[in-house]
């Protein structure tokens, strides 16, 4: 089974120090948001290379058990691999089907970041985005963060509508996590298109979250900035 040699290869690269780290940085304590999370301490660049050499030989019930590990990089190596079989596998459509029943394992943000658009975002590019509204309004942290994740597919397509409705949508979530998330994705559009953020941060700027509006306007001329931080 193709599961056990991707498990027994990221195995080998395990490294105690490294993973004491990721364990502080994904904030995996008591009460935080990764709170139970488990880190081997195997980096991502090794994680690619165990997915080039094994995703052709991967199932999704070999992806299904690695997201279903309490092993961080068990997870995320699960999801470089259903990346890679939805941008080959011609059923798309059922890939997404099979995200979505993951979302509950999809439980950090590296997660969220590494698949939401490659997988959901990309597969909706063009159709109806009424999930996205929906995890929006999800109790779920993780939930919420695909929602606008996945926003980036369109972003790069120069397509904002629903990224600006999203955003607005979440204008009032309490955690942190989304405020970098959007505050990301509303940079991303101004990139593109500076107006269309001018115009959602001038509507918007007295009561979006601080983190939001600072990751937001970080590509923009000083003055700008003072001006909305102001």
């Amino acid at each position: 089974m193709a599961y056990k040699n991707v498990v027994r290869e990221l195995g080998t690269h395990k490294d105690a120090e490294k993973a004491s780290v990721l364990q502080r940085f994904f904030k995996t304590g008591k009460g935080e948001y990764g709170e139970g999370d488990v880190f081997i301490g195997v980096s991502v660049p090794v994680q690619r290379k165990v997915t080039g050499k094994y995703w052709k030989d991967c199932s999704l019930n070999d992806v299904q058990l690695l997201l279903d590990s309490r092993i961080h990089e068990h997870r995320l190596t699960g999801l470089f691999i259903l990346t890679k079989i939805f941008e080959k596998d011609g059923d798309k459509k059922k890939i997404v089907g099979f995200y979505l029943d993951n979302t509950k394992n999809i439980n950090n943000w590296d997660l969220v970041d590494s698949s939401a658009h490659k997988i959901l975002g990309d597969y909706l590019v063009g159709k109806d985005k009424r999930i996205l509204y929906e995890l929006s309004k999800s109790k779920d942290l993780w939930e919420r963060r695909i929602s606008v994740i996945s926003c980036f597919a369109f972003i790069v397509k120069k397509d904002f509508e629903d990224a600006l409705r999203i955003c607005e949508l979440l204008l009032k979530d309490k955690h942190d996590l989304i405020h970098k998330a959007t505050g990301w994705m509303l940079r991303e559009i101004g990139k593109r298109d500076l107006k269309e953020l001018e115009l959602f941060l001038e509507k918007h700027h007295k009561v979006m979250p601080r983190t939001m509006l600072r990751y937001s306007i970080e590509k923009l001329p000083e003055k700008k900035r003072k001006r909305f931080l102001g």
